[in-house]
């Protein structure tokens, strides 16, 4: 197992955990209105029930780690010539390599909004605490973390521009 593929199975795993940990969490201290959206100045204008909101995210995580994470399992299986990919025949002659490029991928989306979910719920829950004096602009590293995420994880298909490495020239 290479160390990115390593690195990206603790990342899932973690980020699976840091979602299930935060909506426990978030839940026990959400008011049963919580402040959704806010004005310029950083007046809540929208609330929505907080059993809304577990439905929301629970909705998100089996969505995500269940039907995405699941892709990862017969994605290997498939012919490269069926696949939408850069160099489909240079690929075919490393079907080993390309299975585990495409499930690192996809392991890597999941851990990506498993992130971004878990760090909203506990921005959300920050912002309507009574105990923090925290607003809503304090948490724009949120969004920007999430846009950083995202671009990254949509970036990793351009490897595959990159023609494989021979088994061989590997050990």
């Amino acid at each position: 197992m290479k160390i990115t593929t390593f690195a990206i199975k603790v990342w899932r795993w973690m980020s699976l955990a840091l979602v299930l940990g935060a909506l426990a969490w978030t839940y026990s201290l959400f008011p049963d209105q919580v402040a959704v959206d806010f004005t310029e100045s950083g007046l809540a204008e929208r609330y929505v029930s907080k059993e809304h909101i577990f439905y929301i995210v629970m909705g998100i995580f089996l969505i995500n780690n269940v039907g995405l994470a699941g892709l990862a399992r017969p994605l290997p299986k498939v012919n490269p010539i069926h696949l939408p990919i850069f160099k489909k025949k240079v690929w075919a002659q490393y079907p080993e390599q390309l299975g585990e490029h495409l499930v690192n991928w996809l392991y890597c989306l999941v851990a990506v909004i498993n992130t971004i979910t878990g760090f909203s719920l506990f921005a959300l829950a920050t912002i309507n605490s009574s105990q923090y004096k925290l607003d809503v602009f304090d948490f724009s590293w949120v969004f920007y973390l999430g846009v950083a995420l995202l671009i990254g994880v949509f970036l990793l298909p351009f490897g595959l521009l990159w023609t494989p490495v021979p088994d061989d020239k590997l050990e």
